[in-house]
């Protein structure tokens, strides 16, 4: 695939770029903005409380604002002061974009700004959804400059909900009339040391796929087990057959994880039950591993379960696709940030993140990049950062004025390079 030109040619152009004292102007009110994020945390796809504090922090300026119909998200169209058509004959438009749900889990971070609602932003979408707003405040600075336009996608419902699946569904890639050229976000991690960004071309996040498996069979005395057909025996057969049928028919260099994170069944220590049931995770990291999981593996559970003379019942549901960064938005992504922060701060990843994330909705329709951004506290001692979706995970601030910077960076740069096609 071929390059993009190198980040540093669109600060020498016409368009006006936001430099880090702008952002460092903003830094106090995006801080204000993230803490009361994180007191005020919402779940899944209806954030009123999270909607209306964003619609505060951007009233006032001139852009064009709709909320959701099916869900709490807001998608803003930023218009550039100097738009025009490039090589196709549209005025180009990047999208950037936050999720700002949070989780079910009960903070300990031990914070004076922590949650106490038995929910928390464990995952730090907080911190995504004040660097998009710091983010639209630097380019609307500037955008009188702008080639063209910039969409900004403030994403409810990304833990379990599709909420970009959805989001997708009412319109936001195509939010400022022509669909958005190229996409790119970015996700932070409380164990990664302050201000280092990472990604990488290609595969980046893993696709993420549910099995359910009901085993049925016949249930009897436990004293007399060949009287009846015992469910739960080949369900532990099931978890090892498993892993073992990975290991010897896929590619370790395109790999598959699979873990069995729940086996019920029973009543009692006395009984051979009639069924047993488990719930697979799958994990893979390319679309055609994706596609031959689902295929396979359900048929191979059926097969071992019918060997034993028992049913087995099995539904797979693909839940993400694997996130697929662009080749050339991802040296695009990383060139970004070494020009701006230093090429020590911007690391290609060796191999993907074995998380899943819905963003690869977007990537999967638009090219982009995404990536993650090192938010650790300064001076916590690495063996006692904690990782995102922990109680304890600490996710600090001070990395903000560079996160909105950044953001700023890729979409203005971006338009710039698309302009000049």
């Amino acid at each position: 695939m071929s390059s993009l030109p190198d980040p540093t040619e669109a600060v020498a152009s016409s368009v006006h770029l936001p430099t880090a004292d702008d952002a460092a102007d903003i830094a106090p009110g995006l801080v204000a903005l993230r803490r009361e994020l994180h007191e005020n945390v919402e779940l899944g796809l209806d954030l009123p409380i999270t909607q209306k504090l964003v619609r505060e922090a951007i009233e006032g300026l001139d852009v064009e604002v709709s909320t959701g119909e099916g869900l709490s998200s807001i998608v803003v169209v930023l218009r550039g002061g100097a738009r025009r058509k490039d090589s196709t004959g549209v005025v180009p438009a990047v999208l950037l974009r936050g999720d700002m749900d949070g989780l079910p889990v009960t903070e300990a971070t031990g914070f004076d700004f922590a949650a106490t609602s038995g929910r928390m932003h464990a995952c730090g979408h907080d911190l995504h959804t004040a660097g998009l707003v710091g983010a639209l405040k630097l380019l609307h600075r500037d955008r009188e400059s702008l080639p063209g336009d910039v969409v900004f996608m403030f994403q409810p419902g990304e833990e379990g909900y599709d909420g970009a699946g959805k989001m997708i569904g009412e319109g936001v890639l195509d939010a400022a009339g022509p669909r958005v050229k190229a996409a790119f976000g970015i996700h932070v991690s409380a164990d990664a040391d302050l201000g280092v960004a990472f990604s990488r071309p290609g595969p980046y996040m893993a696709a993420f796929s549910k099995m359910t498996i009901t085993v049925t069979g016949k249930g009897t005395h436990a004293s007399r087990p060949a009287t009846g057909k015992d469910p739960i025996q080949v369900g532990a057969m099931l978890v090892g057959q498993l892993q073992e049928y990975v290991t010897r028919r896929f590619d370790i260099f395109d790999p598959i994880v699979i873990t069995v994170g729940q086996f019920n069944g029973g009543t009692a220590p006395n009984v051979v039950p009639d069924s047993a049931s488990l719930v697979v995770s799958v994990r893979t990291f390319s679309e055609t591993v994706t596609a031959r999981a689902e295929v396979e593996l359900p048929q191979l559970v059926r097969d071992l379960v019918a060997a034993h003379g028992l049913n087995a019942d099995v539904d797979y549901e693909s839940v993400l696709p694997p996130t697929i960064n662009d080749d050339a938005e991802a040296e695009f992504f990383l060139s970004t940030f070494a020009d701006l922060f230093g090429p020590e701060r911007a690391v290609r990843r060796a191999n993907p993140h074995p998380g899943s994330e819905d963003f690869s909705r977007v990537l999967a329709q638009v090219p982009g990049a995404y990536g993650h951004f090192g938010v650790a506290l300064p001076n916590l001692p690495v063996a006692e950062r904690e990782a995102n979706h922990s109680p304890r995970a600490r996710h600090s601030d001070d990395g903000l004025a560079d996160h909105a910077l950044f953001l700023a960076h890729l979409a203005g740069r971006r338009l710039a390079q698309l302009a000049e096609d």
